[in-house]
């Protein structure tokens, strides 16, 4: 073979890396399952090593330690915590690490699928992990598995920066990092892959099978080789369900519902209101861990079990270890102490926390119905895992994908049947009264409505100066200025204003300085654009 045929099978080879072509995306999404996979394993290292210094043991045993510690060191260590995140968001917004003062999560990886071609900064992501994993150990009451997706998906995105790849390659390999994680994180490759499909491509295309597949294997797998088979939760023999279990865990699907209801507002509101309090107290948003580290570390002297990611607390529920007053109470504060710990702007995710709330949800529900029924139930441990499954699907958006977790965690068909039943019913029962899921809603806030599909996204995301005619190609005096847009308007707003006015086209100008007329927009060119973005989008999700 000669030199010049060498060249041009490597440059064939490059190309389909580039193009994320066929097995090329495979090996990809192998390369990509690793890296996410042991990103997955050092968060939650870091987490462990911050809960060590801070408590003395590890997350499995935090709620127990925490009940034998003094008072004092209660509330100082999470009101620490709160003080290095306050550093860490001021040095963030500094140096633009953390330019929004937050965490990132879920919502940032839906918001880089839809919006940013899949791509995610890579300094920021990373300044987030240390974040996340500084306000876990430290205390505050959160998921890891929403700081392991982000992370995942960060690093999965520099694989398409670095091969210059177009978005529909980058964004399966966003979906690729966010189902290494969530396998990693739950030892649960089936269901994160199907999370991936579900929550973060939010379509099933063959090309994305493969790849996405392939990484989510190879993240269980490095958690098994280093951590072992064991479930996460220490989870008890599943009793067998009798004829009345289904039809109450339909019921235990409206009571979660509710709960996922109330979570998401409070998760939605409160941090949206601090922002703006701040704002009008005239003080810096990057202050407010410190207070809420206090009221945490508060709440925690009342019940150490909300402390942390709480796997301690959920692992005791579903063994069916708590009375049903010690459930309501543990329901309430986690509640609480999870908004707060969001709202006051720790970071961490709403995965475990939800888990944990429907956990305890089901138990409670699981004591009631044996109070009435007696034998006749699977009693309060089978209810404690439909629980878990229902609200954290409704809190999530990811039916799919919570009730395939607790398919591989317990290994019941029964009981993967009747998760399938209460989440189908409280997520179609939250989503109807909020109008999308906890993510949809938050990326809702920064003005992109994921709910409404390709279309409305379009939308809201092509840009007038995307589909306008430069001036250069227009006599200045030619183009009238009696209707103007400017080039930052969305597609939806310029087609709005041309409907309104009903002109075929308009000037389009600059939003700073003299907003120099620098274009013209055509209503038949905008149609045109909306059209072919459609039907790019609808290649993509269908193949």
């Amino acid at each position: 073979m000669s030199d010049s045929d060498g060249q041009s099978w490597l440059g064939q080879i490059a190309k389909a890396f580039r193009d994320g072509r066929g097995p090329a995306l495979w090996v990809l999404g192998i390369g990509v399952g690793l890296v996410a996979g042991y990103a997955t394993l050092a968060l939650r290292l870091g987490i462990s090593a911050v809960e060590r210094g801070a408590f003395g043991v590890t997350e499995i045993h935090l709620a127990s330690a925490a009940s034998h510690l003094p008072a004092w060191r209660v509330i100082l260590i999470p009101l620490a915590a709160g003080c290095v995140i306050a550093a860490m968001l001021w040095l963030g917004k500094r140096w633009n690490l953390s330019p929004d003062t937050r965490g990132k999560g879920v919502a940032d990886v839906l918001e880089a699928r839809a919006v940013n071609a899949g791509r995610i900064d890579l300094k920021s992501g990373l300044y987030s992990a240390v974040m996340s994993a500084i306000s876990l150990g430290g205390g505050a009451s959160a998921g890891r598995e929403g700081p392991a997706v982000h992370l995942g998906a960060t690093l999965a995105s520099q694989f398409g920066k670095w091969l210059n790849m177009p978005a529909r390659g980058s964004r399966i390999l966003l979906a690729c990092g966010a189902a290494a994680a969530v396998s990693a994180s739950f030892n649960a490759p089936v269901a994160g892959a199907l999370f991936a499909f579900e929550v973060v491509l939010g379509h099933y295309a063959l090309r994305s099978i493969a790849p996405v597949a392939s990484s989510s294997i190879v993240g269980a797998l490095i958690v098994r080789h280093h951590f072992g088979q064991d479930p996460v939760f220490g989870l008890p023999e599943m009793a067998a369900a009798s004829v009345w279990d289904f039809p109450a865990a339909a019921a235990l699907g409206f009571a979660a519902a509710g709960l996922a209801i109330v979570f998401n507002r409070g998760a939605i509101f409160l941090p949206a209101r601090l922002g703006q309090w701040m704002e009008r107290m005239h003080l810096p948003v990057w202050l407010l861990p410190i207070p809420g580290g206090l009221l945490i570390g508060l709440i925690a002297l009342i019940a150490p079990e909300i402390l942390g990611v709480g796997y301690e607390a959920t692992s005791n529920a579903l063994r069916g270890e708590y009375a049903f007053q010690q459930l309501i109470l543990f329901i309430v504060l986690k509640t609480l102490a999870t908004v707060l710990s969001l709202g006051f702007r720790f970071a961490g995710g709403v995965f475990s926390p939800s888990m944990y709330l429907g956990a305890m949800l089901g138990a409670a529900f699981g004591i009631a119905l044996s109070a009435i029924l007696g034998e006749h139930t699977a009693g309060p441990g089978f209810f404690a895992v439909i629980g878990m499954g229902a609200v954290s699907g409704a809190v999530l958006g990811a039916p799919l994908s919570t009730t395939l977790i607790v398919f591989e965690l317990t290994t019941s068909y029964e009981a993967s049947v009747a998760v399938l039943l209460a989440v189908s019913l409280a997520t179609v029962l939250s989503q109807s009264a909020l109008g999308g899921s906890l993510f949809q809603l938050q990326v809702q806030r920064k003005g992109y409505d994921l709910s409404g599909g390709s279309s409305r996204l379009v939308l809201q995301t092509v840009r007038v100066r995307d589909v306008l005619v430069p001036l250069d190609d227009w006599g200045k005096s030619e183009i009238p200025d009696k209707t103007c847009v400017f080039e930052d308007d969305t597609l939806g707003r310029a087609l709005g204003v041309l409907d309104a006015e009903q002109v075929d086209g308009a000037a389009v100008r600059q939003r700073t300085g003299e907003q120099a007329i620098i274009g013209w927009i055509a209503k038949a060119d905008a149609q045109a654009a909306y059209a072919r973005r459609l039907a790019e989008i609808s290649e993509e999700e269908h193949r």
